[in-house]
């Protein structure tokens, strides 16, 4: 096998969820595909670190140009309800249900010891500072169903800064280590309207 074609699979292994099987058929497909798409293909990934950054409001992303992304800035959101997911992939995936229009604020994961991951080390900082300069009536925790989870959520409820807003969790219609991201619609929409 050619060495540059072993580098690619190489690299293509090294992204998560891909395994070496996986890793050959998808080199041997760009090494099979149009030119022209290469030519994309290569411009999106030499490009996507450059023409990307965080939102300033919720920490998710948007084009290199914006402070803030789009969902910030829209005025058809409700203003009175945030929502506090781990990562920017939860959100996508609550936004491509078309029903919630709510605010967002992204964690950038869970407290997790375990994993040297403490509070000091998410966006808890600024999401207080949130509920403290806007009016919020409800903030939902929409972590992920785990031990984490339970400790994120303490640690909201113990600091948050105006004790008299409502704070929800998902229901149980999202099982326990499920992940936002990977739940069908219909799981996560009731985990949703049946918040408590």
């Amino acid at each position: 096998m050619p060495e540059t074609l072993k580098r690619l699979i190489d690299i293509i292994s090294f992204l998560p969820w891909i395994w070496e099987k996986s890793a050959t058929k998808l080199a041997f497909f760009l090494l099979k595909s149009n030119p022209n798409y290469l030519k994309n293909f290569w411009k999106s990934l030499d490009n996507i670190q450059a023409e990307i950054k965080e939102c300033e409001v919720c920490f998710g992303y948007t084009d290199k140009d914006n402070n803030v992304c789009e969902i910030c800035c829209s005025n058809s959101r409700d203003n009175s309800i945030l929502c506090v997911v781990e990562d920017y992939l939860d959100m996508v995936s609550i936004e491509k249900l078309h029903i919630f229009k709510w605010k967002y604020h992204i964690l950038g994961g869970s407290i997790s010891p375990i994993n040297w991951v403490l509070a000091s080390d998410l966006k808890f900082n600024e999401l207080f500072t949130k509920i403290k300069n806007e009016k919020f009536w409800e903030i939902i925790i929409a972590t992920n169903p785990n031990i984490e989870w339970e400790a994120t959520t303490m640690y909201i409820k113990e600091n948050i800064p105006d004790k008299n807003i409502k704070i929800t969790r998902l229901s149980k219609w999202l099982p326990n280590s499920g992940y936002i991201e990977y739940a069908d619609e219909i799981t996560l929409i009731n985990a949703f309207k049946w918040r408590n």
